[in-house]
């Protein structure tokens, strides 16, 4: 890409986000769209703000908000997101660091030391230049300020090598001091003096088969009762509810296509005649055939039905349909903690305890899989995972290597007459690859969550955790890696044919600081595009006034279709690590890449911070665990950055590279140590958190009830029905 291609898709991509922000200020000063853009605040029964409309005052407001807040509206998690947001920032200016906030401290403590010591190392190196000068179009107007611009053996590789360490030591600095600061939240938010229905439960899998005479019930009751006489309550076996949970959802229907007719009914009283006209539905496949029925009519007539059918299946399921893992109820939440982290059993595929999750939380079908099982289906997916990442590197590749002009006019020659023309030509090589890149990685994260729940996975925020760890693997290795060297060995794929190891090798190490400039123009997008399109939400406004007009008919169906469910950590996180491993690993070799990475996540912790208190709402609360998952990636990022740095130096021939290997010695080291001090407080509850006194005597039966499915909760079922399970 050419100087100015990158300077059209820089500017382009600016004059987007303006433009979209404009819109947001206009859009959501709009009373018909509160529901789209103070969404979370609606489902508070606050009143959403839209008091001025000054295109900045939300950033007035974002900035104001304190982390008690962020707390307050989205909970624990989405504070430690901003944790996050804080230390990718941490490294950007040491100014803002001081004055302002410390959100953007990361790039800015690297990038105050980097930028004015190793850009003129670059400039001022005319070594390489009087052989291969921009004419002959080895380098653009972007090289020389890279590292590529230095030659081999050169003194001047010395500053880069010290540069190498202060970004790891500024790195080690800030994740000790954001994992210190994670867990204090998250001990702060456990010894809450509020009472929380996870906090007096456990989940207990594997449980052996009970003796002859001897219910499920009556085994678990008789277990956990001889451990702890004084603070079980009771226990709830876990039941096959696949039969009862169709019943239930094929009744849920019923009843909202009741209310959806009721409804239709009564606004037919005020537009046609008086007495109204009777809506009317066939029967047959998808409605398009079969008899012509009332459907007020037959929605009662199927909902009388599927009431008596799921009663009576409700029995079935508890009395008959009881499973091999329970959940244990205690009167006191620190025996609760202390049997979650206790071993019960001598053997490891027997009597498993860990902490429940929220009831919200809890994948039913997943809680009954047998430790062997859970064990091998592990590896399985995992295996699956990896071959995944492998082979989707081809795909990958491809793109990367023919979304270049070049190559497409070579493919499709009837395209040339409209890449001749100048200003399509130059916004075409600023977006195409990068758009290409984007919309084939959002094919990726439904597929790796739904693997990830096949592991046997109890909880959604543990499968989102799981999910999270596979897509940053699977980007860092296809996008950074894929496109790295595509970018260089299909660009020189002439050459390579005839070419040594040693002459690949060369090739890897002209190219890499080429690429940059593939990945600046990427993060501006992404910073850009991406965050001008979440903040003005655009799409799901237009999808909503849609719904609204042609589909929605009750309440219930116009909020569905404006609410707008959480943040997407499954994705997010990754996505933000990315942007992080490509900063980190370029940081040196092209040190204009730190702004960069800087203004990508100040801007997106203005932006998300403004969608936290007041658009997304938290679909589970699991205290900030997923910190330790994003702390051991961004130390891969870490250590991939100084392999990298290793390597490149070694392609530059210089002497002193070894002087390098201590770094990923000691981010080894440092990954252990925050292991063995900081994780145990994540992977379990410490009892000195929740010895803390409660404001209210917890209502046990209430905690216990939380728990119940929502498809064996009934009115009609009493203590004695659930008593069987």
């Amino acid at each position: 890409m050419d100087f100015a291609s990158f300077l059209t898709s820089l500017g382009t991509s600016l004059i987007i986000f303006v433009i979209l922000m404009l819109l947001f200020t206009w859009l959501s000063g709009k009373p018909g769209n509160h529901e789209i853009y103070f969404p979370n605040r609606i489902f508070k029964g606050m009143e959403p703000s839209s008091r001025t409309r000054n295109p900045i005052s939300w950033i007035k407001e974002a900035v104001s908000s304190s982390e008690n807040d962020i707390i307050a509206v989205s909970g624990v998690d989405t504070a430690v997101y901003f944790c996050q947001e804080i230390i990718f920032n941490a490294t950007a200016n040491l100014l803002m660091l001081m004055f302002f906030f410390p959100a953007f401290s990361m790039m800015v403590l690297a990038g105050i030391v980097l930028l004015p010591s190793l850009l003129p190392l670059s400039i001022t190196d005319h070594s390489i230049t009087q052989n291969n000068t921009t004419s002959n179009g080895t380098f653009s107007e972007l090289d020389k300020f890279s590292m590529g611009h230095i030659e081999q053996k050169s003194p001047r590789l010395w500053g880069h090598l010290i540069a190498v360490y202060w970004v790891s030591l500024v790195t080690y600095f800030l994740l000790w001091k954001a994992y210190k600061h994670v867990s204090e939240i998250r001990a702060t938010a456990l010894m809450s003096s509020e009472v929380r229905a996870e906090q007096f439960a456990v989940l207990v899998r594997d449980i052996p088969p009970p003796l002859e005479g001897e219910t499920r019930k009556e085994q678990v009751n008789s277990y956990f009762k001889a451990i702890y006489p004084d603070t079980f309550y009771r226990s709830m076996v876990v039941t096959d509810n696949t039969k009862v949970n169709k019943i239930w959802e094929e009744l849920e229907g019923y009843r909202k296509k009741l209310v959806r007719a009721e409804t239709v009914y009564a606004q037919s009283k005020t537009i046609d005649k008086p007495e109204g006209i009777r809506p009317m539905n066939r029967i047959g496949f998808l409605g398009l055939c079969g008899k012509n029925v009332d459907t007020i009519e037959h929605c009662n007539e199927k909902i009388n039905g599927l009431i008596t059918k799921l009663e009576t299946e409700q029995k079935v399921t508890l009395r008959d349909k009881q499973l091999s893992s329970a959940l244990v109820f205690f009167s006191s939440r620190v025996a609760a903690a202390s049997a979650a982290q206790n071993l019960h059993a001598r053997m490891v595929d027997t009597w498993t305890v860990e902490d429940a999750p929220e009831p919200r939380q809890l994948i039913w079908s997943n809680l009954s899989l047998q430790f062997y099982m859970r064990e091998v289906r592990k590896y399985i997916v995992y295996i699956t995972v990896a071959l995944m990442v492998v082979f989707y590197m081809i795909p990958i590749t491809m793109i990367s290597a023919f979304t270049t002009l070049g190559k497409l006019v070579k493919l499709m020659p009837f395209i040339k007459p409209v890449v001749n023309i100048a200003p399509i030509r130059t916004v075409l090589e600023a977006y195409l690859p990068q758009l290409a890149l984007i919309i084939f990685l959002a094919l990726l994260p439904k597929l790796l969550m739904f693997l990830t729940k096949l592991e046997g996975i109890p909880s959604e925020s543990h499968a989102v955790r799981g999910a999270s760890g596979k897509y940053f693997y699977f980007v860092v290795f296809n996008v950074f890696i894929g496109v790295t060297l595509s970018g260089t060995l299909f660009g020189n794929f002439k050459d390579l044919e005839k070419s040594s190891l040693t002459k690949i090798a060369d090739l890897l190490g002209k190219g890499l600081p080429d690429n940059a400039t593939f990945f600046l123009t990427y993060v501006a997008l992404k910073f850009f595009v991406g965050y001008g399109l979440e903040l003005s939400r655009l799409i799901p406004l237009i999808i909503f006034h849609l719904k609204k007009k042609y589909l929605c008919k009750t309440e219930a169906e116009v909020k569905e279709a404006w609410a707008p469910g959480d943040f997407g950590y499954a994705t997010r996180v990754p996505g933000d690590l990315l942007i992080l491993t490509i900063t980190l690993c370029y940081s040196v070799i092209a040190p204009l890449i730190l702004p960069f990475g800087a203004v990508y996540f100040g801007l997106g912790w203005l932006v998300l911070r403004n969608q936290a208190l007041k658009v997304y709402v938290p679909s589970f609360e699991s205290y900030g665990r997923m910190w330790p998952h994003m702390h051991a990636r961004f130390l891969a990022a870490l250590v991939l950055y100084q392999v990298t740095m290793i390597g490149y130096f070694t392609l530059k021939l210089f002497y002193f590279t070894p002087l390098l290997f201590p770094l990923l010695i000691f981010s080894l080291i440092f990954a252990v140590v925050c292991k063995k001090k900081f994780y145990g407080f994540f992977e379990h509850t410490a009892l000195e958190v929740v010895c803390h006194e409660l404001k209210e005597s917890p209502n046990v039966e209430r905690v216990y009830r939380s728990f119940v499915p929502p498809s064996l909760s009934s009115d009609k079922l009493d203590g004695d029905h659930y008593g069987d399970a």
